[in-house]
């Protein structure tokens, strides 16, 4: 008798099951193109944090103007 052969665990099998599974003809979307479709997905915190990022950039260069005059 032979022992069954486990499988492998692999990234593709621990998503989520509402992730879009490519079919065997389709290529394996890109790492910019999964970013892209969770940014839209998650709407409301890319741009929360869009603009933390922002008002931070622009207070660290205020700041260091003033530091600097």
């Amino acid at each position: 008798m032979e022992t069954p052969q486990t499988i492998p665990e692999t990234p593709e099998s621990s998503e989520s099951p509402e992730s879009i599974e490519p079919t065997a003809t389709e290529p394996k979307p890109s790492y910019v193109k999964l970013a892209m479709r969770n940014m839209v997905r998650k709407r409301g915190t890319s741009l929360k944090h869009f603009f933390l990022t922002m008002f931070g950039l622009i207070g660290a260069f205020v700041g260091l103007a003033y530091l600097t005059r």
